[in-house]
């Protein structure tokens, strides 16, 4: 069953039928060449000769070749093959033939795929009707008086008729044989000649590294402002929920540090949302997003803990800071007030902030303590994105970020570049790496 399921199975029809596709797609260009040779042959007809097809045939190949070489052939040719020769389509290339390898991967397969079918559908079309009266010959008598048997006595005898449904049937045989090895043939060569060429691997690796950054800045960006925003309203809760009963002023003021924190929170969960909806790059002109510098007030005032902060320069003046390094900085800034927060000694514990405009090394500097806690921070499953975060911020940014105990405190320590043609020329390279 195994070999009539090779040549009559499901996939074996369904290459059977792409090849007389091809066949279909080649009779345009053998009519030329017919057209070709009967101007050559002194008027000699074409279709009762069979050296002139022949000659034909051969003229419609080059023809088909160079159609071959337009872009959108490729697509056609791959959903073909997907479709009816059963090939993998992770096998396969995506999208228009763009590079000139390309092309002529795709011209060849487009001229194999013709030639290949240009024969087996002739023989589709030829062979079983004659078949079919080879098997009716014993059966017919008025068969035997055709040009089916003109030649030699010989297959006029009895033992020669007996034997014509055999051969015809091994006619149907053979015809069905050869589809299914021609099919197969296609098979194996769709993923070498329509498979992706090594600019069709680089740029889809391109898409996927470019995917990958859109999606890593997304996660620190939801990890940043929504991750603050649950620490300080957890701690503030439940401070709240400790002092209900005993310090009613204390509660009032923790819940309008709550409310002040999920309004901001939804603001910026909108800007980062927005991301998903921008036609341009994230951080380009037009496209800017989240909350800078100068929003850092807010942030400070409603963080759940005592901040002590200074600046040197003016690092709030979009005119001194790039747009896009003060988002980023306003990012890390978040991030360390969270791991205050989470890791600290308390609410009760100061947070030192130190955020400065080194006009000499063209460098902002934001330098953030806190007071270590007295036990160790407990490891939360799937925790630990934080301070990668930071360092990531300022990696793209072309700066460097560290974090650490020191002196007896945790302190968080970044330097990124100053100038918008600094920060946005090295986070666009350094998105593209990634």
């Amino acid at each position: 069953m195994r070999p009539l399921a090779a040549l009559f199975g499901r996939r074996a029809r369904l290459r059977w039928l792409h090849l007389i596709i091809g066949g279909a797609l080649l009779m345009p260009y053998f009519l030329v060449g017919t057209v070709l040779v009967g101007m050559t042959g002194g008027g000699e007809p074409v279709f009762s000769s069979l050296p002139a097809q022949l000659i034909a045939f051969g003229l419609a190949l080059p023809m088909a070749a160079v159609t071959g070489f337009f872009a959108l052939v490729r697509p056609l040719s791959v959903a073909a093959a997907r479709a009816l020769c059963g090939v993998p389509s992770a096998l396969l290339a995506d999208g228009p033939a763009r590079t000139r390898q390309a092309r002529v991967r795709t011209a060849g397969w487009y001229t194999l795929h013709l030639a290949l079918g240009g024969i087996v559908s002739g023989a589709t079309l030829a062979l079983p009707p004659f078949a079919v009266a080879v098997i009716a010959l014993p059966f017919f008598a008025g068969l035997r008086e055709t040009w089916l048997l003109d030649g030699p006595e010989a297959l006029r005898e009895p033992w020669a008729l007996a034997l014509a449904p055999f051969a015809g049937l091994a006619m149907l045989l053979a015809l069905a044989l050869a589809a299914a090895v021609a099919g197969a043939v296609l098979a194996r060569r769709a993923p070498v000649l329509l498979g992706p060429t090594p600019e069709d691997r680089l740029a889809a690796a391109e898409r996927r590294a470019a995917d990958l950054a859109v999606r890593n800045r997304l996660a620190r960006e939801l990890h940043d402002s929504v991750g603050h925003a649950l620490s300080a309203v957890t701690l503030q809760a439940g401070a709240a929920r400790r002092v209900l009963d005993r310090d009613p002023e204390f509660v009032r003021e923790a819940l309008t540090a709550i409310e002040e924190t999920t309004r901001r929170t939804v603001g910026e969960l909108d800007s980062v949302l927005g991301l998903l909806r921008q036609e341009g790059e994230p951080g380009e002109e037009g496209t800017a997003y989240g909350p800078g510098l100068d929003a850092l007030g807010g942030l400070l005032a409603h963080c759940g803990v005592p901040v002590a902060y200074e600046r040197e320069g003016d690092p709030e003046d979009p005119g001194v800071v790039a747009p896009v390094v003060a988002r980023e900085a306003y990012r890390i800034v978040q991030e360390g007030l969270s791991n205050a927060l989470r890791h600290g000694g308390g609410a009760a514990s100061p947070v030192r902030l130190l955020i400065a405009v080194r006009e000499r090394e063209r460098e902002l500097m934001i330098v953030m303590e806190n007071p270590l806690g007295e036990r160790p921070a407990v490891a939360r499953p799937g925790g630990g994105r934080g301070l990668r975060g930071v360092a990531e911020r300022a990696d793209l940014l072309g700066g460097r970020a560290e974090a650490g105990p020191y002196d007896g405190v945790w302190r968080l320590t970044a330097r990124l570049p100053l100038t918008a043609v600094e920060a946005t020329g090295t986070a666009d390279r350094a998105e593209g790496r990634r």
